[in-house]
């Protein structure tokens, strides 16, 4: 096995040989832009180590990992179109670099660009690859869906957020690994089994990055602290202190979200006593550690060496590692 930088630095390579502009430019142009803005490439990395994990060489799993890595940044593209977001990794995003319609049909590309790459695979493991792609695309769409019409409704309770981010952030991180098992014949058991692990791993990630995002240190959280306050989003803390605040509090939460004030720093902080004094924040750290435990404990079942255990196991310890 080999460390997640290796995998990294493997995957970027490939994807600076595979994705080349071409003609017509302002369709390939944007993709090439948006792919090579950086992030983390979580996901490709998780379909290169899964495949070793099951004992087959991470080559073989690069088209797979581009096709995850190429889906994701399609679904950034689209969204920031939704948000209207200015800025994406600290530049311009496509469509305000572009326009809104290349965008989109770039966009429209990179999907399409996606599913190409499965092609490159054998029959069975194409299907294999395909279905769970289609599913996996299809529930982040919804997940997006979910969180659109939740901006817009003050009924959402726990359990209907928990199935966003699920959809929203969660399928992916498990399609990724379960995709290095798919490539590498590990047996059913084992592909669902690490697709549980990334699924639980993924739901505990959003939750405690709802959690830093009001409690985070800015300067290692690596966003602006506070900006689900600013952007009223109902996060895992708001939902908190609605179904187990006082009266009072959650009349206070209620009536600060409906505030846009010019300097919002008041309205962090008085969000942010509440949370507190609720209970809302150690019930969101609380479920953080559940889900952890709970990918943890289906790694620990798995048909693998201890060795390889180690290696997911410290992965999952170190994407969960940041503090206050």
């Amino acid at each position: 096995m080999h460390s997640i930088d290796f995998y990294r630095t493997a995957f970027i390579s490939y994807l600076k040989e595979k994705i080349q502009t071409k003609e017509p430019r302002n369709l390939y142009e944007p993709i090439s832009y948006i792919l090579g803005l950086g992030g983390k490439r979580l996901r490709p990395v998780l379909t290169l180590l899964s495949t070793e994990i099951f004992d087959v060489d991470h080559k073989k799993a690069l088209d797979a990992a581009l096709a995850i890595e190429v889906f994701h940044n399609f679904s950034l593209v689209h969204d920031d179109i939704m948000d209207a977001a200015p800025l994406r990794r600290g530049a311009a995003t496509v469509h305000e670099k572009w326009d809104v319609n290349t965008g989109i049909l770039s966009g429209d590309a990179m999907l399409i660009t996606a599913y190409q790459l499965f092609e490159n695979y054998g029959s069975d493991r194409f299907r294999d690859l395909a279905k769970l792609f289609s599913t996996t695309a299809l529930q982040v769409c919804e997940g997006q869906q979910y969180d659109i019409d939740f901006e817009g409704r003050d009924d959402v309770i726990l359990p209907e957020y928990l199935k966003m981010i699920e959809y929203k952030t969660a399928v992916l991180v498990a399609a990724a690994l379960k995709m290095g098992g798919i490539i590498a014949d590990a047996s059913e058991q084992d592909q669902s089994k690490i697709y549980e692990f990334g699924l639980n791993l993924g739901i505990a990630f959003q939750l405690q990055d709802d959690y830093l995002d009001a409690f985070g240190d800015p300067k290692t959280f690596g966003k602006q602290v506070g900006g689900d306050i600013i952007e009223n989003k109902k996060t895992v803390l708001y939902l908190n202190v609605l179904a187990n605040g006082t009266n009072l509090q959650k009349k206070e939460l209620l009536d600060l979200y409906s505030i846009q004030p010019n300097n919002p720093s008041a309205k962090i902080e008085n969000i942010k006593g509440i949370f507190m004094e609720s209970g809302a924040a150690e019930l969101a750290r609380t479920s953080t550690v559940e889900y952890t435990d709970r990918a943890f404990k289906i790694l620990a079942s798995m048909d693998i060496s201890e060795n390889k255990m180690e290696v997911l196991r410290g992965f999952g310890e170190q994407l969960m590692a940041r503090e206050e």
